[in-house]
């Protein structure tokens, strides 16, 4: 099944692939209009969905989830996609040897992308978004918890490829909730990228078994440091945020560490805010001396990746302790200071090795759509060949252009 699967798709790749910019922008603003007009058949069959998965932690319902408001957001991220330069094609410039020849490196797409992710049915609708727009055909594996979601979702797909002139397998889905496929997929000899989007245990399978190239992205044991010079309200608003905003995803923060001389003044305030939201407190023993209803912290818990309404905190003697605090336990996702310190900031920017780094700011904004992409096929938290949200340029490759009049090399 996914041989064929592969062999349709690559037949309306090269299709796509030769197509300009307005052609593919076509199908996108189809698949908009499809998503206004069947809002309330995709909200119906996400509500099937949601009832059929009862039994997951609050954390995946919440993915799970889409709401009118949810699919207007993914139709402006559509919008936005829409709007941006057309990444194939566009070069380094071309050069001319001593020889003659003329050479340049040109973005092309990569081919054929496959996407495994776990309950979040907009990812869809903004990872798609983006393969198409790059000229690239994709195959979808979601979890069996969003199926319905996801069916209506590819339907809508279809039918704006079809209407814009090209062939509807383009993009196509596993609906089959058999695991064997995600195997397979991992295994699928010839697909040119495999994607994994969910949690920790996926995307470690993935990248441990699979044959196909991957990209690593997502796990997020994402920090806040708060440094001596942190303004207290500032670094209070900042961790709230980061922890409460969305604890179920990947760019939420995990671990708040503290300089130690502002842990006095600045735990207690912290945690009479974090308690308006019933988040729970797992600290070192430094920590728990500033705080009234903390936990005691295991190493574990500064290793954890919690995606829920828990947070770890550790009094850090300064900024080089906290450095080797985040290169010992960070997953080189997102990792953020609060400071006013010039040099300090400067330095955490420079040293920290992550996708994402903030000085001043919550570590939610690693995002996609936040940065002005409209959305993300998912957030490489790998070096090559992409890093951090992965937007139009990191779906293509390069292909190199040489131009002669009869040279031959001697």
């Amino acid at each position: 099944m996914l041989q064929s699967m592969l062999e349709s798709g690559r037949l309306a790749q090269e299709v796509v692939a030769r197509s300009n910019a307005s052609q593919r922008n076509k199908i996108l603003e189809k698949m908009a209009e499809l998503l206004k007009e069947r809002e309330a058949l995709i909200l119906e069959a996400n509500r099937k969905d949601l009832e059929n998965s009862s039994d997951l932690p609050p954390s995946l319902k919440k993915r799970l989830g889409l709401s009118a408001s949810q699919i207007a957001r993914l139709i402006d991220g559509i919008g936005v996609v829409i709007r941006q330069p057309d990444p194939l094609g566009q070069g380094e410039g071309q050069r001319r040897l001593a020889n003659g020849l003329s050479i340049e490196a040109v973005h092309v797409p990569l081919g054929v992308i496959g996407l495994i992710f776990e309950s979040r049915p907009g990812v869809a609708i903004e990872a798609t978004a983006l393969i198409v727009k790059s000229g690239n055909a994709a195959i979808l594996r979601g979890g069996h918890e969003a199926l319905e979601s996801i069916r209506v979702l590819v339907e809508c797909w279809q039918d704006a490829i079809s209407a814009s002139g090209f062939n509807r397998n383009l993009v196509q889905a596993i609906l089959d909730p058999d695991r064997r496929h995600v195997t397979d997929l991992m295994h699928l000899n010839g697909l040119d990228l495999l994607i994994p989007r969910g949690g920790p245990g996926l995307i470690q399978r993935v990248i441990r078994e699979a044959t196909v190239p991957v990209i690593e992205t997502g796990v997020g044991n994402c920090h806040v440091y708060v440094d001596e010079s942190a303004d207290i309200t500032m670094a209070v608003d900042i961790v709230t945020n980061a922890k409460v905003s969305n604890p179920g995803v990947c760019n939420a923060a995990e671990t708040v560490l503290v300089h130690r001389n502002i842990a006095e003044k600045f735990l207690p305030v912290l945690e009479q805010q974090l308690r308006r939201h019933d988040v729970v407190l797992h600290a070192d023993s430094e920590s728990r001396s500033y705080l009234s209803f903390a936990m005691p912290a295991t190493e574990e818990d500064f290793a954890t990746e919690y995606l829920s309404l828990d947070l770890a905190v550790k009094v850090v003697q300064d900024l080089d302790d906290a450095l080797r605090h985040i290169a010992q336990f960070g997953t080189k996702h997102s990792e953020a200071i609060v400071t006013n310190s010039y040099s300090h900031g400067e330095r955490f920017l420079n040293t920290v090795d992550a996708a994402v780094v903030y000085w001043n700011a919550s570590t939610r904004f690693s995002d996609g759509y936040e940065f002005g992409m409209g959305g993300e096929v998912g957030i490489s938290t790998q070096k090559l060949h992409a890093r951090g949200p992965m937007g139009l340029g990191a779906l293509t490759t390069w292909k190199w252009i040489a131009r002669g009049q009869g040279q031959i090399r001697i």
